[in-house]
This record gives C-alpha cells, sequence and structure tokens, in this order.
C-alpha cells in the first residue's frame, strides 16, 4: 500500500517503541472506575464494620478485614459517605478549606469512595490538590545510587555528589545479593561525606534489609511491597498482617521505613479480579494507613509500563499519589522506573509531581548514569541533571536538586572515595588503591572504574557479616583515619536511630541534623501568597537561580 510520508517518519519517533494497550476491564487494564469495581458503601454495628464497599462481612477478604478494623476513621465514615463525590473533589482543590479539615473527611473513606473522589479531578485540578494535600511543606526527591559491577569506591563517589546535589534520601540495591554489606556501607560513608543528614538504605530481601538496618548500615527502607487483591499477597507468601508486623520490626529499632505499591503491580501478576488499577492502588494505601506506617512509596513505580500503557494511566498515576497524602501519608512518588523510549513522554510523566511538589518528587532518580542503574533504569538520570534544575529555573519550582560546580564535585568525591578507602583497609576487606579512588573521583560510570576482583569482594561481604561488623566500626575506622567529620556524621545518623524523631510523617534531616517533617514543617497552603514559595525560601532560590552555565553580567564583558 502506498504510504503517507508524513506517516512513516511519524511511525519512527521513539513514542512508537512504547507499549500501548485499549481497555480491558476485565483484566484490569483500566486506569479508574472500571466496569467491575465496587460501588462506594459501609454500615457500621457497635463500632464494627458490617458491610465494605459492597461487601457484607461475612464477605470479606483478608485485605477488606484489614482495612475495616484498622483502616478507615470510623468515626467521619458515615458521614463522609453521605456526602457528594462531586463536592469532596472541589473541597480538595479549594485553597479555602484548609488541609487539617478535609484530612478529617478523606481517612474516613472506604477504598471504593476515594477512587470516586479522584475521579472527579483533572490532571489540573489534581495538581492543585496535591500541593495542598502533602504533608510537608518543604518538597525534596530520593536518588539511586547503583552501579553494575557493585564498585564500592564508585557508590561512595557517587553518594557524596549526590548529597551535595540536594537528595536527603539515597537507595542503593546490588547487581548481585551477597554484596548488600558493602554496597550499605559504601554509599553511607560517601553520603554523610557529601552532606551530614542523608539518610540511606539497600534494597534487598527483607530479612537481610532488616539484618543491615539493625547493624546500622541503613537508616531507612521503602521496598516492603502490599498489593490490592489477596491472590497477588499469598503468591508471595504475605498478608496484611505480615507486612504490618515487618513495619513495627523497623520501627521498633528505630529505622524509618515505607510500604510500597503501584498500579500495575496485580496486572503483572495475572490477579486483579478484573478491578481498576487505581481502586487496587487506593486498597493498598488503606493497607499501609491501617498498619500504622508513615509513608508509601507508589506511582507505578516498577510496573509504570503498565498504567503508561492504558488511556488516562499517568492522570491515575498521579491520583494514586494524591490518594495516599489525602490518607495523611508521606508520599514517595514515583518518577524512578524507565518507561518511555519518548524524552516528551518522560518529562510528561514527572510534571504532575514536579509542578505540585511532593514530599519526594522521585522516589528513585539515578544518581547515576541508567546503564549502571540495577533498579532497571529511571525516568531520568545524572544525565538529565542540567535540563532538570534548568526546568526548575524556569519554573520557580524547588525539585529538590541543586547545580553543584565542577571542581566541587572533583573534590568532594575524592574525599568520599578515599574514606571508603580507609574504611576498607581498618575493617580487612579487599583493598581499595589509589588508582580506584582517582579513577572514582573522575568516573561518569562503571566502564571508568579498574575492575575488582568480585570474587573477593564478595566473600568479604559474607565474612563482614559473620564477623559481626556494626556501624561503631565504621565510625572507628573513619575517625582513626582522620575522617573526623565524617564519623561525627555517622555517629549522629546512628543517635537518629535512638532518638526516633524522624519517624515521623515524612521526615528528613538537614545538614545540621534539624529534623523537618509534617510534624514541624506542616504543609499550610491556602491559596496564592501561602505555602511553600521557592523564591521565599532566599537561600534555596539562589541555589537553584546560579546555574554555571548562566552568564553573569558582572563577570563578563559584553
Amino acid at each position: 500500500m502506498k504510504r503517507q510520508k508524513r506517516f512513516e517518519k511519524l511511525e519512527k519517533r521513539p513514542v512508537h517503541l512504547d507499549g500501548f494497550v485499549k481497555r480491558w476491564d476485565d483484566e484490569g487494564l483500566v486506569a479508574m472506575m472500571g466496569k467491575n469495581d465496587p460501588k462506594p458503601s459501609i454500615k457500621i454495628e457497635n463500632g464494627v464494620v458490617t458491610e465494605l464497599d459492597g461487601k457484607t462481612q461475612d464477605e470479606f477478604d483478608l485485605i477488606d478485614q484489614y482495612i475495616a478494623k484498622y483502616g478507615i476513621n470510623l468515626e467521619n465514615a458515615e458521614k463522609v459517605m453521605n456526602m457528594d463525590s462531586l463536592k469532596l473533589a472541589n473541597m480538595l482543590c479549594d485553597p479555602n478549606v484548609p488541609r487539617s479539615e478535609i484530612v478529617q473527611l478523606t481517612t474516613a473513606m472506604t477504598p471504593a469512595k476515594a477512587e470516586e473522589v479522584i475521579s472527579k479531578l483533572n490532571f489540573a485540578e489534581m495538581i492543585m490538590a496535591t500541593q495542598k494535600m502533602r504533608p510537608r511543606r518543604t518538597p525534596a526527591t530520593q536518588c539511586h545510587i547503583t552501579n553494575t559491577l557493585d564498585n564500592p569506591v564508585e557508590l561512595a563517589a557517587d553518594a557524596a555528589e549526590a548529597a551535595r546535589r540536594g537528595f536527603p534520601e539515597q537507595e542503593t540495591t546490588t547487581a548481585v545479593a551477597r554484596y548488600a554489606p558493602m554496597n550499605a556501607i559504601s554509599i553511607m560513608v560517601g553520603s554523610q561525606t557529601g552532606r551530614p543528614g542523608v539518610i540511606t538504605q539497600c534494597s534487598v530481601e527483607e530479612a537481610d534489609e532488616l539484618s543491615l538496618g539493625m547493624r546500622g548500615f541503613t537508616a531507612y527502607a521503602e521496598t516492603i511491597s502490599v498489593y490490592g487483591t489477596d491472590r497477588v499477597f499469598t503468591d508471595g507468601d504475605d498478608t496484611p498482617w505480615s507486612k504490618g508486623f515487618l513495619a513495627s520490626c523497623y520501627a521498633s529499632r528505630g529505622l524509618k521505613m515505607r510500604f510500597t505499591s503501584g498500579a500495575g503491580s496485580e496486572v503483572m501478576m495475572g490477579y486483579t479480579e478484573g478491578k481498576s488499577m487505581l481502586y487496587l492502588e487506593a486498597r493498598c494505601i488503606f493497607i499501609t494507613k491501617a498498619s500504622g506506617v508513615q509513608g508509601l512509596q507508589n506511582g507505578g513505580v516498577s510496573c509504570i509500563g503498565i498504567p503508561g500503557a492504558v488511556a488516562g494511566g499517568i492522570r491515575e498515576v498521579l491520583g494514586e499519589n494524591l490518594l495516599c497524602m489525602m490518607l495523611d501519608i508521606e508520599c514517595a512518588s514515583g518518577n524512578d522506573q524507565a518507561f518511555s523510549h519518548s524524552d516528551i513522554r518522560r518529562t510528561e510523566r514527572l510534571l504532575g509531581q514536579f509542578i505540585a511538589g511532593t514530599d519526594y518528587i522521585s522516589s528513585g532518580y539515578a544518581a547515576e548514569e541508567n546503564k549502571d542503574n540495577t533498579f532497571a533504569g529511571s525516568n531520568m538520570d545524572v544525565l538529565d541533571y542540567d535540563d532538570y534544575v534548568t526546568m526548575e529555573r524556569d519554573l520557580a519550582v524547588n525539585g529538590g536538586i541543586y547545580p553543584i560546580e565542577e571542581d566541587e564535585a572533583i573534590m568532594i568525591r575524592n574525599k568520599a572515595a578515599k574514606a571508603i578507602q580507609a574504611v576498607f583497609e581498618s575493617l580487612g576487606l579487599p583493598p581499595i588503591t589509589d588508582e580506584e579512588v582517582e579513577a572514582a573521583t573522575y568516573a561518569s560510570n562503571s566502564d571508568d572504574m579498574p575492575k575488582r576482583d568480585m570474587v573477593q569482594d564478595m566473600k568479604a561481604a559474607q565474612d563482614l557479616m559473620a564477623r559481626g561488623i556494626t556501624v561503631v566500626d565504621i565510625i572507628k575506622a573513619l575517625d582513626e583515619h582522620g575522617f573526623d567529620d565524617v564519623a561525627d556524621a555517622v555517629t549522629h545518623l546512628a543517635q537518629q536511630k535512638v532518638c526516633g524523631d524522624y519517624l515521623q510523617t515524612s521526615a528528613i534531616f538537614d545538614g545540621n541534623w534539624n529534623c523537618i517533617s509534617a510534624i514541624n514543617d506542616t504543609n499550610d497552603y491556602k491559596g496564592p501568597g501561602t505555602g511553600y514559595r521557592v523564591w521565599e525560601d532566599e537561600e534555596t532560590w539562589n541555589k537553584i537561580q546560579d546555574v554555571p552555565w548562566a552568564l553573569d553580567p558582572k563577570k563578563t564583558d559584553f
């Protein structure tokens, strides 16, 4: 068939490499308000929920039971369920209705009611509501620190640079699981070198992750997954109760933690019960609330390609972030997993959370090149830094990342590489050479690094655990080699787990160890002229404005 030439060219655009699918309700391939989603309902008898979203008590599955018992503010539930959902949607956008007032209503909804309210909002209205509903006044973002070789020197250097660029939380994982202890130590030392107060985690199997935290190698966790159908839960040998128990294990040991969920996981597992993505995600968010967990990582996350394939899917993703905030939970709002070959779509995916501001705009911006991202690649990576900070500058938005000068990056990367070299020496780990320190100082990815003996590193990582090494040994090693400031920062981090301040919703630390959370930095947005305004935060706005590539009239000869 003879082709129209413009259509031939369009078909070669990157967007056509992405996957798309037409609506299929019975398999859950629908963003929200699917034909099989239940109608909102609740009945309460003697303080007990006897009907929830069309199911009577004898029909409740495990998730229904858990939400009915722990997840709903029953005091206001019947009142809210009788309110018009459109009116509630209007209240979310209305700056005259304070966040503190509407949270008393949104936490009393059922999952189906919450979905119905969200469905009344268009994308712009969701941005307006998110700006008001995020728990913490000041937005921030989070990053990944990984590399495909699990190279500890590169991890430390990248963590230090990322800390200088503004990330208050950093997450690593492994290419080889047995590397976990050394990866966790490397980013902890690197991040504290870059800026005291950054908290770090290592995403591995849950028992190992908890063990790393108890030894003081990590300060938080967020890869504790919850799901919207019983079948997916039980396939993973879990229930809402087992996840709630695990959450209490972390909190009782002074470790911050979030659950993880997100549209598309039930579709990927093949057990959607014919329900829409937003309805199933609403159940996940209510499970999180019911467990008393301070936060949730959601917004498609590792399954983002699935909502990204259906009509209105990116709107649904912002909607599930908003719903998390409506339940008064800190939100790490996705923007992590790569999902599109199109640069335009990558930016589109980010814009809602970026413009509105969330507790963590990304739950994993790649602070390495994506080729080194063992989380399978992020929506944006280090090679997007300059575009990202320019967007912040253009729109006068605090997206949580700041430009730094090249000489500052070189200095801090070198210091972090030397610090982890000292730790390895003191702990009797395979030595880090001066050549590796030099390479990590100037490296962009793991191809720029000398190869290490990975077999010996893996053996050493396991031996490190067998020897009972803890954060105290890390502190001693840093102190013995003259890294007093880094040792002091790691000590403060360990002390914070005893203090427990950062177990509050949306908690982060600034560079002076001040804990900033929804408790002492409550979102006070009430319309124009209120809430967080980056240009009123002079120090931050000056950092964002001062991009190194902008001409300075005071220094340029025109």
